[in-house]
């Protein structure tokens, strides 16, 4: 499922009414039927009272069919105008014109009956947003921010829908400058927007649903657009490596996990158990000599490699000791727990030179040891995966925290293309980025996943599809889908509070389990 933004949509408008045939207004009518039939569907009673806020604009003019249909349904809507009849045009002056000359009731919001306003909030059931829609840019102006705060006033008490967006979010950006309305739920067409998916959008649209309005989605190809797509469970169980049931442990490949100083114990286990309980058929958990110990005793699964150290991290000498077995890994994860040191930027530089071509997911403070070696990071012949969160990919592009969370998707999309990288951008709704400029947004995981450890279990799941011999988007797609819903699943009995590191691994278990994938037949 692709995701779209403000330009997209007016394109693929544009096309459906210039070259398929089918008039805005037509199109129009689709949008409010289609929202009239999830109002039912989503009403808490069998005749629902209904107030549908309508601006001046396409938005608008789905509302107009909104309240239009309801009321041939034999309820009772309340339309409220909020907009001089005279700034209504093109084809939702026509659905207005309509409505009018049918003589159906409208209220016409003025600053002074705001009290009555109210009035008429506390008598309704549901409340239909259709303000501003996509067009939003900036903040909202009066009478709208008015309104908007006094809905607002309403949420978690009526069933609040918006119409394809949340008015007062940015359909690009999910920016929100000032008010916006906060939905209980979001009915869109065509695809979901960009907005849904960053910046403050996700605290505002609520659940969201597509409905088709006969804007056919092969659009996309036919316009030649280059949009984000967005992470199903579907798309997630066609990119699954297959598990052949003549399969042995040399089938499903041989992860290697190079990681763990005095400090930090824990990282490379999760990220090995990770690997091996999604599927890898080896692990191997290489360490610093002197946590080999406590190491082995929490991690009896993996093969245990322990190494040269100097003052609890990899010495120089631990680069010789894996060399020659380099060659044995069908992919590499390098960092989790291998905190920063003295030599760190050349002891990576010397590992990467050592490697051939296998995949490596380069994670934690092995990002920060190769911040300024990044042309190195160019010649690599294999698939390189960086996995920073947003604190990581600022140090990478030399910007603050802030403006990355701002830019999710240009930032990502940009790195990976100038530098040749797969990346996956972590955070409320992770981005992954490829060399080619494809997008994908993970819209799954929330604050259970925000604890330490929980990027060293990603870590390993995405070494472990890769040595399963999955391509490397693929791997990268699956191991986020699994991982964030793996932590909202644990959430529902573990408490958002509760869920550790061991128990998204668990619960990635109970997700493959879930998905059900076919086995090839021989």
């Amino acid at each position: 499922m692709f995701v779209a933004g403000q330009k997209e949509m007016q394109q693929m408008d544009q096309y459906t009414m210039d070259k398929i045939g089918l008039p805005g207004v037509v199109l129009m009518e689709n949008a409010g039927a289609k929202v009239v039939e999830e109002i039912l569907a989503s009403s808490p009673c069998k005749n629902p009272r209904v107030i549908i806020f309508a601006g001046g604009g396409n938005n608008g003019g789905d509302g107009f069919v909104i309240a239009r249909r309801l009321f041939d349904l034999g309820l009772e809507p309340l339309l409220c105008l909020l907009v001089n009849p005279d700034r209504i045009k093109g084809d939702a002056k026509s659905h207005f014109d309509v409505y009018i000359n049918r003589g159906l009731p409208i209220f016409y919001f003025q600053e002074d009956n705001a009290l009555t306003l109210r009035d008429k909030l506390n008598q309704a059931d549901i409340i239909i947003d259709a303000m501003l829609g996509t067009g939003i840019n900036g903040p909202v102006r009066e009478p709208f921010d008015q309104v908007i705060s006094i809905v607002n006033e309403y949420k978690g008490k009526r069933l609040v829908i918006s119409v394809d967006i949340p008015s007062g979010v940015s359909s690009d950006s999910g920016k929100v400058e000032g008010l916006a309305i906060k939905a209980t739920k979001t009915i869109t067409f065509v695809f979901p927007k960009k907005g849904f998916f960053l910046n403050d959008g996700p605290k505002y649209i609520g659940e969201w649903k597509v409905v088709d309005i006969s804007v056919p989605p092969s659009i996309v190809k036919d316009l030649g657009l280059n949009m984000p797509q967005l992470i199903t469970k579907p798309l997630v169980k066609s990119l699954l490596p297959a598990r052949p049931q003549y399969g042995h442990k040399g089938t499903f490949g041989h992860a290697l996990v190079l990681g763990g100083s005095r400090q930090y114990v824990g990282a490379p286990i999760f990220a090995a158990k990770a690997a091996l309980f999604s599927g890898a058929g080896l692990v191997t958990l290489a360490v610093p000599n002197s946590i080999y110990p406590m190491v082995a005793s929490q991690n009896p699964e993996s093969l245990l490699l322990p190494l040269s150290e100097s003052d609890g991290h990899f010495a120089e000498k631990a680069i010789e000791e894996i060399t020659s077995r380099l060659h044995q890994f069908n992919s590499i994860a390098i960092g989790p727990g291998m905190s920063r040191f003295d030599g760190g930027e050349e002891w990576i530089k010397s590992l990467i030179a050592s490697l051939t071509n296998q995949p490596i997911v380069i994670d934690a403070d092995a990002l920060y040891l190769l911040r300024n070696e990044l042309d190195l990071v160019r010649q690599y012949r294999g698939s390189m995966i960086f996995t920073p969160h947003p604190g990581e990919m600022a140090s990478l592009v030399n910007k603050t925290v802030k403006e990355v969370e701002a830019n999710r998707i240009e930032i990502a999309s940009t790195f990976a293309k100038d530098f040749r990288v797969y990346l996956l951008l972590k955070g409320h709704r992770s981005i992954v980025a490829t060399p080619g400029g494809e997008v994908y947004i993970n819209p799954y995981g929330h604050d259970a996943l925000g604890k330490g450890g929980s990027g060293d279990v990603l870590t390993g799941l995405i070494a472990s599809f890769l040595a399963q011999g999955a391509p490397t988007l693929n791997a990268l797609i699956t191991a986020s889908y699994l991982h964030a819903r793996a932590g909202e699943e644990k959430a529902k009995t573990l408490s958002h509070y509760g869920v550790m590191p061991l128990d998204i691994i668990d619960g990635v278990r109970d997700q493959l389990n879930q998905i059900k994938f076919s086995l090839p037949k021989d």
